[in-house]
């Protein structure tokens, strides 16, 4: 009942967020109290990395030159039905190299991790390019690594 008296009778204004979601800083800034699920670095198989498709489980990881990012934030163009989602839960690194979204660029999770072979300077350039903007856009959480007995 206080709640519907403060607000027909002006009652004593407070700060605090009633959802306990953020606070107030000494500024009078809203700071928020929510901390993201903590993001912890390991080695994938690429069997594990598959599931991270954005229809298995809702995160997206991608590897590209062996580093797995955890590109959730982006879901638009790597999620269901994105521009990018053949690479979710893979090695984007050979389809990124080639500008190709074809699913023929993109190994299995049972074949052997792509050493990158065959690929021209022009190519390894614009895979470097990808990898910075990798680098720069989305958390790094771990290692692509062959699966013993699986990828080797």
């Amino acid at each position: 009942m206080s709640f519907l008296t403060n607000l027909l009778f002006g009652g004593v204004k407070s700060s605090a967020d009633p959802t306990g979601l953020s606070t107030e800083s000494g500024s009078g800034i809203m700071e928020s109290n929510n901390v993201e699920e903590p993001i912890v670095a390991g080695q994938f198989y690429p069997r594990t990395l598959y599931k991270f498709n954005g229809h298995d489980d809702e995160k997206i990881f991608i590897a590209v030159k062996g580093k797995v990012y955890d590109c959730s934030s982006g879901r638009q163009f790597y999620g269901p039905s994105g521009p990018y989602s053949n690479f979710a839960g893979h090695d984007a690194s050979r389809g990124l190299a080639l500008n190709s979204f074809e699913m023929d660029c993109v190994k299995d999770w049972d074949m052997p991790i792509d050493d990158l072979s065959g690929l021209t300077a022009e190519e390894i350039s614009a895979l470097n390019d990808w990898e910075e903007h990798f680098q720069g856009k989305y958390p790094c959480i771990g290692t692509l690594v062959p699966e013993p007995g699986v990828n080797i």
